[in-house]
Parts: C-alpha cells; structure tokens; sequence
C-alpha cells in the first residue's frame, strides 16, 4: 500500500464512519469523512484522493450517484462500495456505475484494506502507462525547425539530448552564436520530466551587472532604492521546471560564487532577505565563449564550470553541417511564406548552390534572417539567385594562404606556422581549444606559440 493514499469515506452512519476511519489511518491511509454523497461530492472538488469509499444506500443521493460522478469527473480514482444488501444485482449496478471494487456490510476492516490497496495499486498503474505514453508521444513530436539536420555532427547531438533529457544532470551547450543554443535547451525540457513546468531563459551578458543578481534571485521590499515590493527572481519562478542561464560565459566574476551556491544547496538568497528560499530547477547554462581559457585568465570559476558542465553539448557551426543548410533553409521557406501568405515552395538549384558554398558566420540565425528576407523579397515561387543579400551571392570560399599571392616568394617556415595558425584562429572564431584541437597542440603548446608568432 503507498503510505499516505488519501482516501475519501462517505457514508451517512457516524458510528460505522469513525470506525473505518480509525482502522484506515492505524493502516497508514490518510482519511477524509463525510456523511452524505453531496457532501463527499464537495470534498473532491476541493482535494485529491487516491480513492474513494462509499456506502451504496444514504439519504439524498445515493452511493451510485456519487459512483457515477466520480468515474465523469475523475475517471482515475478508484471507488469502492459499501451496501448492507450483497446480492448479485447489487454488486451489478454499482460495476456499472464505475465501482472498481464492491464490499458488503457488516464491513471486514482487513477485505476493505485489500480492497483499497488493489485499487491504489491500479490508480497508479493507469498513471504510469500515460506518463510513458506521454514521454513517447513527447520523443515522436517533430524536431523544431530550428534543430533540424541529418549530417553525422546533428546525429551526435540528438543522441545526447535524447540520453540526458530526463536526467537532472546540468548541461552546458556550447557553439558560436547562432547555432540554437536555446532551441537545444528547449529540446532537454519538453523531452523531460519537467515539460509540464516552466521553461525560463536569461540571456546573462544582456542584463547589467548591477540588476542581474536582482533579476536571477529576486529581492525583498526595500533591498534598494526602487524595491517598493518584494520579487520573485528567475530561480524562483522556473521552480519545477528549467531555467536557461544562455552567455553564461559573460557572467560577472562576483555573481558566479551566488550561482554556483544555488546549484549545490537547491536555494536562493533573495537581495535583501535575510532567509534562503528552496528552489527545484534543472539548470542548462549556454555559451559560445571558451570557458576554459576564461577560467585560465581567471575570468570565470572553475568550480562553476564543473557544476555546469556535468554533460557537455557541443553544437556544429551551419558550415561544417553540409546538407543541413538547404534541409534548414526549406523548413524557413515554408515557415515564412505561410506567414507572408506567399506561394512560395522552394530554392532554385542556382541559389542553392550559392548558399551551400557560403560560409555562414552567423550560423542557423543567419541563414533564418537570409530566408525570411528572400520570401519577402521573391516575385517567383522559388528563391532565385537575385532574392539572396549580396555577401552571399557574390560569395567566394577563401582558402589557406601558407605562402603568399606571388608563386616566386619563399618564406621561412616560421612565416609559414604564423599563417598558417592564424588562418587557423579566424577559422573558429578565436576558440583557443578548438584551434589547439585542430592544430594538435596541447593549450600551453597553443599559447607558446601564439606568443611567440606575434599572436597572442
């Protein structure tokens, strides 16, 4: 039997009421009574049962009637019948009326126990079949548009998401901007336990340093100047479900001890207060910085970075996706000519070749604003070449220059390292990890070098 099921008893005889009650709650259960069906009928609009016990025959309404109502309304919870006349017939009616279960009077305390445990014990497997049914709905749900992809790269982030997302672990997305950080945190949260609960995002480097602490932990009535009441703080109103710390990278170095503290002890301080508040979140922090060179400069703490960083989701840059981008650019087409009421269906295979030779910088974000802009722009009903901005039809793919434009000038092999690694640097965007990943090169390596070429 689950300890505490709460189980409302109606019945009109106030001798046999307390009886049960007391034998019930020496059995562990959790007992509310009543003594007539509208009564009891009250009850469940106000509180949940986990079952409920009712005589068959009361003045006014009878058992049945309540039977029924509550098999209407509340089709999980389990109704087990009293009735001093046990024929057959009897037991019939209330089946029919929903009844899961049907004793008859004089009431043995130890059959009505079995009786409500079985019936428990049913509550909660109808409860667990549609929670599956809920979670395997939730994972055949179409990928946002956003998060679409079929290159090997996507593949390895939608295996994690699908591994992690109804853990409780913290995870960090990382990736230059525009890749859908965010849409990857959404993902976690509407494939997790805590999809019904709210998903809260902050972007940290777009809140002054001075508000952010205010913003994230809330603050009490008269903390500061303008606090003429007391405020929740975002750890406070995403309790039960997700909150997004997105550039967590840009987080002043003063406030990280704050953070880190609300993640180990589940509770925050509010400004001002003079008490913790418990709060129940899942943390999924973003970044397109590179935290370990951060914590190296000691600009970010590397025991917050542990207890972001239990699992890592690496995001591609659109440019090493391939396919991905005329997969991604359809789903945009679609998206925005239903918005614009454009019949518009499509790329031609002339603009389609620009795009997947252009680099995309800004990643999916630029590729959705290129999108947008082309629908608008297009008198036919694909995107020609000429409904493209004009970087990306006139776009060349640059390659590493190790030498220089004359065939005939030799250099030294320094010249040529020094090069070399900078092409190298402009490629990621001045990610010392994913440079020194690409190059070989253990960090310290990477920085020796940097210094030494003039670099650094």
């Amino acid at each position: 039997m689950t300890s505490a099921a709460c189980v409302l008893l109606v019945d009109d005889d106030h001798d046999l009421c307390e009886t049960l009650s007391l034998g019930l709650r020496q059995r562990g259960y959790a007992v509310t009574t009543r003594s007539s069906a509208a009564e009891g009928a009250a009850a469940l609009d106000g509180e949940a049962f986990d079952a409920v016990v009712t005589d068959l025959n009361m003045r006014g309404q009878s058992g049945l009637e309540l039977c029924a109502r509550v098999v209407e309304r509340l089709p999980d919870v389990p109704v087990v019948v009293l009735t001093a006349f046990g024929s057959l017939d009897t037991a019939v009616k209330a089946i029919r009326a929903g009844a899961y279960d049907f004793i008859s009077k004089p009431v043995e305390l130890d059959a009505l126990a079995i009786a409500l445990e079985r019936a428990i014990k049913h509550k909660q497997l109808h409860e667990e079949v549609r929670r599956l049914r809920e979670e395997a709905s939730r994972a055949a749900v179409e990928r946002p548009a956003d998060l679409l992809g079929e290159s090997d790269a996507m593949r390895r982030v939608y295996d994690l998401v699908d591994r992690i997302a109804d853990a409780e672990v913290s995870v960090l997305v990382t990736g230059e901007s525009g890749t859908g950080k965010e849409v990857v945190a959404r993902a976690l949260h509407a494939r997790s336990r805590r999809a019904r609960g709210p998903f809260v995002a902050i972007n940290c480097a777009a809140v002054p340093e001075p508000l952010l602490e205010s913003e994230l932990f809330g603050h009490a009535r008269g903390a500061f100047t303008d606090a003429k009441e007391s405020r929740q703080g975002l750890f406070q109103e995403a309790s039960g479900g997700t909150l997004f710390l997105d550039e967590i990278g840009d987080m002043p170095l003063a406030l990280q001890p704050k953070i880190l503290r609300a993640l180990q002890e589940r509770a925050v301080r509010p400004v001002g207060a003079t008490h913790e508040v418990p709060v129940d979140v899942r943390v999924v922090a973003a970044t397109n910085r590179d935290l370990e060179e951060a914590i190296e400069e000691r600009r970010f703490r590397e025991d917050l970075y542990f207890r972001i960083n239990v699992v890592q989701i690496p995001l591609p840059p659109l440019r090493a996706r391939g396919g991905d981008v005329l997969l991604l650019a359809q789903q945009f087409v679609t998206r925005y000519a239903a918005r614009a009421r454009k019949d518009v269906k499509g790329i031609s295979p002339a603009a389609a070749e620009r795009m997947l030779a252009y680099a995309w910088p800004g990643n999916v974000r630029e590729l959705q604003n290129c999108v947008e802009r082309a629908v608008a722009l297009t008198r036919y009903d694909h995107i020609a070449v000429d409904d493209l901005p004009e970087k990306i039809r006139d776009y060349r793919r640059s390659h590493v220059l190790v030498a220089s434009d004359d065939p005939t000038e030799l250099v030294p092999m320094e010249e040529v390292e020094r090069r070399y690694i900078s092409r190298v640097m402009e490629a990621v965007q001045g990610n010392k990890t994913a440079a020194a990943r690409v190059l070989g090169y253990d960090r310290k390596r990477l920085y020796r070098k940097l210094e030494k070429l003039g670099l650094a």
